[in-house]
């Protein structure tokens, strides 16, 4: 008897380890995208988070235990180069590991604005050049990373297919209704004007048609000159900006030099979910954060 629990309890272990060597090893590279996935992924495993914490995808450096968790995984998802910069050497030989989500079918990307004050044409007259690489901030994207998502984990993972596919098509519903949520959240600010820290927005302000000003800078590792800071300061005390946003990842005190002795209201936009706990629901709540942040800011001069 002895001997028969002891070949089950090893039949066990057999069996169980079998399974945990067959479960892909997934990783995701920023918040937004880690809640996508985790979202696809639930009932079947658990996706690692590269950039975590209030760390700025704009500063990091990959470090030596991130590069491994690279080599190490089966399926990565990021959202593209323009984005994931510092990821350029270490996915040079990950080859078809790699799922670029900025290019699922679907996608609507958006140009890149300059830094400084756009005015009423700032949709059309003051491109950066490039494109704007935060694409999550559009839920019509964030579905579209969903779908695309979803396909790459049962080609990964056949055997969990069916409850991939399921999770997909629940998480799609729930992001239509958010969509629909953040829409009537924002409608009636959405005529007011305001600054923010970087142009990180752009999806965001196309998909609920709101009305920035303009941007304190092109990217937050790039100085801001004195003739910027004179224009944007003059928008914040001439009224031309209800609100100035800053970001929770850095430093306010080019944002409180901008807002001294003004009108302007100070609030924070955080496009990545510096605070919020990684999971599935981080992607819903930072999106009705933003909404929130905003029609909060907007809805009343200090």
């Amino acid at each position: 008897m002895q001997i028969v629990k002891f070949l089950l309890r090893v039949s066990l272990v057999a069996v169980t380890a079998a399974a945990a060597a067959a479960e892909p090893k997934v990783l995701a590279t920023l918040k937004p995208v880690h809640s996508l996935v985790a979202g696809v992924m639930e009932g079947a495993g658990q996706p690692d988070l590269l950039i975590g914490g209030a760390l700025s995808e704009h500063s990091y450096a990959l470090k030596p235990s991130d590069a491994r968790k690279v080599r190490e995984a089966t399926l990565i998802f990021e959202v593209g180069p323009d984005m994931e910069t510092y990821l350029s050497g270490a996915l040079a030989a990950a080859g078809g590991r790699v799922v670029v989500l900025e290019q699922a079918p679907g996608v609507k990307r958006v140009t890149a604005r300059e830094g400084g004050l756009w005015g009423d044409d700032h949709d059309h007259g003051h491109d950066h050049g490039g494109t704007d690489p935060h694409v999550w901030l559009d839920p019509q994207n964030a579905i579209a990373f969903t779908k695309a998502i979803a396909e790459a984990l049962v080609r990964t993972d056949p055997a969990h297919a069916g409850l991939y596919r399921a999770n997909a098509a629940r998480r799609i519903a729930m992001l239509q209704g958010l969509d629909r949520e953040l829409a009537a959240t924002l409608s009636p600010v959405k005529d007011r004007p305001y600054l923010v820290f970087h142009d990180a927005y752009h999806y965001f302000e196309a998909r609920y048609d709101l009305k920035p000003a303009g941007a304190v800078t092109v990217a937050p590792d790039r100085p801001v000159g004195a003739r910027r800071i004179a224009d944007l300061r003059q928008t914040v005390t001439s009224g031309r900006a209800v609100c100035l946003f800053r970001e929770p990842q850095f430093p306010p005190k080019l944002i409180d030099t901008l807002d001294q002795d003004t009108k302007a209201r100070i609030g924070v936009l955080d496009p990545l979910g510096a605070d919020l706990q990684p999971g599935p629901d981080l992607y819903p709540r930072l999106m009705r954060n933003l909404a929130q942040s905003l029609r909060s800011c907007l809805s009343k001069n200090r």
